[in-house]
């Protein structure tokens, strides 16, 4: 894999702070949701699914960020 520069390193960075604090915010709109009676259960798995697909694109950020190094 080629080395990031600096502008793509700082692009990636952003994107990965945007993304985690939507998933935070998606995290808190479906605890939310979920503690009411007359939970939407479809607009709940909508959400979790959304959430699934943060957390997936987090990862690979991190992992364009933060290499692997084998010790």
């Amino acid at each position: 894999m080629l080395p990031l520069t600096k502008e793509q390193e700082a692009a990636l960075g952003l994107e990965l702070a945007a993304k985690r604090q939507e998933h935070a915010d998606l995290d808190s709109a479906i605890h939310m949701l979920s503690s009411t009676a007359t939970a939407d259960q479809m607009l709940i798995q909508r959400l979790k699914k959304r959430k699934l697909g943060l957390k997936d694109r987090i990862v690979q950020l991190e992992n364009l960020l933060i290499p692997d190094i084998i010790a």
